[in-house]
């Protein structure tokens, strides 16, 4: 994905990876809850299950995650964020 070593991959996941683990990540939630999962072996299985699972539904759909382009860094996006804030606060001032 191009993401320097200093950095976080995550910082760079495309939304719909992000919302692909977090998918994941509550139906093993839900599966431990609904079917009594006991012990890091069993939780550990369903938890690659169901990321397989959520795979296998992209990849179908034409959505292979490793070919998504990054998206932009966060850090980046955090400095964008704080300008426009900044241009808003200066925008906002009437002048007398």
């Amino acid at each position: 994905m191009g993401v320097p070593d200093s950095r976080p991959v995550a910082d760079f996941l495309p939304t719909i990876s992000i919302k692909a683990k977090d998918l994941a990540a509550e139906m093993t939630g839900l599966n431990v809850q609904t079917k009594d999962l006991k012990g890091e072996t069993k939780i550990e299985k369903e938890h690659i299950d169901n990321n397989l699972a959520v795979r296998n539904m992209l990849t179908q759909r034409g959505i292979v995650p490793e070919n998504l382009p990054p998206a932009e860094g966060v850090k980046k996006l955090q400095r964008k964020l704080d300008r426009d804030e900044k241009k808003l606060l200066k925008g906002g001032k009437k002048k007398k």
